[in-house]
């Protein structure tokens, strides 16, 4: 019994901590300090593609936390083993990468100098969406954390981790911040040259 309130505890704790930092602090000063969210400016005019996208978020939060749902109601008592913390180090990877990538933006977006300028310095040399990558990466930890309890309908919680993949990188979040850098610097060649030598979303090793 203690190893399932242990599990529970800890993709709980998980969740709480991701939340904390990417809604409750990260997105709320941006949007205090931007006073908007520019990724919905073209989406905002027209209401029914505007309510798509936040169906489409209410979607994402269900799928997306089914692992957690999933153990919740779990009654198994499995011990932990070494799969638990394989999912542990994986969320733990994510969630520094995401972080770091979003520190790193927000004091390139900080600085004066950068002003209208797209980020090439740190994890964005690596990668024109690590932050996302990270995001996909600590959501896939999550899952991997939940499998040793899982058995027969309940490894629907497969979705959560390749809906996320396929959100971030086909529908709302590379795709329009992609579409959004193309329109204001698709004519400069040392953008080109950017994209042509950074991967989209999985980085690339770093050169020694």
């Amino acid at each position: 019994m203690l190893s399932q309130y242990t599990r529970g505890i800890e993709l709980n704790s998980l969740t709480l901590t991701w939340s904390r930092h990417r809604l409750g602090s990260f997105l709320f000063q941006r949007i205090q300090k931007d006073g908007k969210d520019s990724r919905f400016d073209t989406l905002k005019p027209y209401f029914f593609r505007f309510f798509n996208v936040w169906s489409i978020q209410g979607l994402w939060v269900f799928l997306t936390a089914l692992p957690v749902y999933t153990l919740n109601s779990s009654e198994d008592t499995r011990p932990l083993t070494f799969v638990d913390l394989l999912g542990l180090c994986l969320w733990v990877f994510g969630f520094a990468l995401e972080v770091t990538a979003d520190r790193q933006k927000s004091e390139w977006r900080d600085n004066p100098v950068n002003k209208g300028r797209f980020i090439t310095v740190g994890l964005w040399g690596l990668s024109r969406h690590p932050n996302y990558f990270g995001e996909s990466t600590l959501w896939l930890g999550m899952f991997i954390v939940s499998t040793p309890i899982l058995h027969g309908w309940q490894w629907i919680c497969a979705i959560s981790p390749i809906f996320v993949v396929l959100l971030l990188t086909k529908v709302s979040g590379v795709p329009l911040l992609e579409k959004k850098a193309d329109e204001k610097w698709g004519d400069e060649e040392e953008y080109q040259k950017y994209k042509r030598e950074t991967p989209i979303f999985i980085p690339k090793l770093p050169s020694m």
